[in-house]
């Protein structure tokens, strides 16, 4: 697996390149669909794969395991033979999961003791065991296991967190290099950068990760509810250490100005589940604005849902026929609203570098940005 840098945008940060992997590659920035539990809500991989040409599925170790379970997953050959899909997967490590579990679990130095969700039963996750846990899912990306911190939170307590991150990082690392893959294909192990919003921890933090010589680095714990301004000014000093010829993932990232205010700070990759979360919701991103499409407003409106996009529903539906199958609770209504998101979300990555291929970024980026926030 390597990463190939290609060209960086003449007015900003924000670069292009290729992560080269078993399963194909993956040009960047890049946009990962999350499919939590090895498929993406509402939407079939023939669509994901054919019609919205994403070339990367995320899926959540944390999920995978308590369902159906590793054993499973083994006998089916790996999560690429298990679903079906023949693109890249990255793994989250479940970090962020056992994050948002906070009435239900216990960290320690050992791991994470946790409740599951959907029966209350006792686990533990330990580095090492997270490690075990990717190499029976077989993504071609393997997350390390942190603590994602809070915000806000006390600098003594993100200090802590940050060291237990970086000693769970090296445990990650020696399991990882101790074992091989199972399924024939390569798998890279990215670290990540933790802190919070402390600019000195960010520092140290990146400078640790760097040091540690992976195929690429993710940069976590942002986008937990801190400032926009804020996420921007750690993402771009996490970018200024973390090594320029190796991949950039910001985990959990975010709306379509984030992803692009990102990009000109010189972030590689994202996901995020706002896509088809809000898209089930009735919220669709359009480069005319957000809209809600269960608003009365649309009841009467046979344009298209974004006139002039990229996405191949676009032209197919109207926004007073979506409007309709939400009001009557037909499914097809949260199957188009989540494909048209996606749609949009890969879209726009796949238009942002072509502008950086062209030097155009970052006008580009400025002249669009404000329709995007606009409230239709």
């Amino acid at each position: 697996m390597e990463f190939t840098f290609l060209l960086s945008d003449l007015k900003s940060k924000a670069r292009a390149g290729v992560l080269h992997t078993a399963h194909g590659p993956i040009p960047t920035p890049v946009f990962m669909p999350v499919g939590t539990l090895g498929a993406v809500k509402a939407v079939h991989p023939r669509e994901l794969k054919k019609d919205l040409d994403a070339p990367i599925m995320l899926s959540n170790t944390y999920h995978l395991y308590l369902r159906p379970g590793t054993e499973v997953l083994e006998h089916a050959g790996g999560l690429h033979m298990f679903n079906g899909w023949d693109r890249p997967i990255l793994t989250d490590s479940g970090g962020f999961q056992v994050h948002s579990l906070s009435d239900i679990r216990r960290i320690t130095e050992e791991g994470v003791r946790f409740q599951s969700h959907i029966d209350g039963s006792a686990h533990l996750f330990t580095p090492e065991k997270v490690m075990d846990i990717q190499r029976s899912i077989g993504a071609d990306i393997c997350m390390a296991f942190d603590e994602c911190t809070p915000w806000p939170c006390e600098l003594a307590y993100a200090e802590k967190s940050m060291h237990m991150t970086h000693r769970w990082l090296d445990r990650c690392i020696a399991r990882f290099e101790g074992t091989d893959p199972k399924y024939g294909h390569e798998q890279a192990l990215f670290p990540i950068v933790q802190g919070s919003t402390f600019p000195e921890l960010r520092k140290r933090s990146s400078e640790y990760i760097a040091a540690k010589g992976a195929v690429g680095n993710a940069i976590g714990g942002l986008s937990v509810g801190e400032p926009e301004e804020e996420m921007y000014a750690m993402a771009a000093l996490c970018c200024s250490i973390l090594p320029a010829d190796k991949p950039r993932y910001l985990m959990g990232v975010g709306t379509p100005w984030n992803l692009l205010e990102n990009m000109a700070r010189g972030i590689d990759m994202f996901d995020c589940v706002m896509p088809t979360r809000n898209g089930r919701n009735g919220m669709l991103f359009t480069r005319e604005g957000i809209l809600n499409i269960k608003n009365r407003q649309w009841a009467d409106d046979h344009t298209p849902l974004d006139p002039g996009a990229h996405c191949w529903v676009d032209t197919a539906y109207s926004r007073a026929f979506v409007r309709h199958l939400f009001q009557s609770g037909e499914m097809l209504g949260q199957q188009i609203a989540s494909l048209h998101n996606l749609g949009f979300y890969l879209a726009l990555v796949k238009e942002a570098r072509a502008q950086i291929m062209a030097g155009t970024f970052t006008d580009w980026k400025n002249a669009l940005l404000p329709k995007l926030k606009t409230r239709l």
